[in-house]
């Protein structure tokens, strides 16, 4: 089950990271990049950021039946 938690947590903290790089190219603040300025990719990386924040409390608080 520590095994599972582990990847869990891992992969809640890749989804917030990507969530959060796509938010900002999303709103113009990272350029240089077809996302960038794009409300679309903005959007897309609230709910990352928000998919990956669920999985890591998941994996946090989850009883270790």
């Amino acid at each position: 089950m520590l095994v599972l938690r582990a990847v869990a947590g891992a992969a809640g903290l890749v989804l917030v990271l990507a969530g959060v790089v796509f938010f900002f190219q999303g709103i113009g603040v990272i350029g240089g990049s077809f996302m960038s300025g794009s409300t679309k990719w903005a959007v897309i990386g609230a709910v990352l950021v928000a998919a990956g924040v669920g999985l890591l409390a998941a994996a946090r608080f989850r009883s270790g039946r």
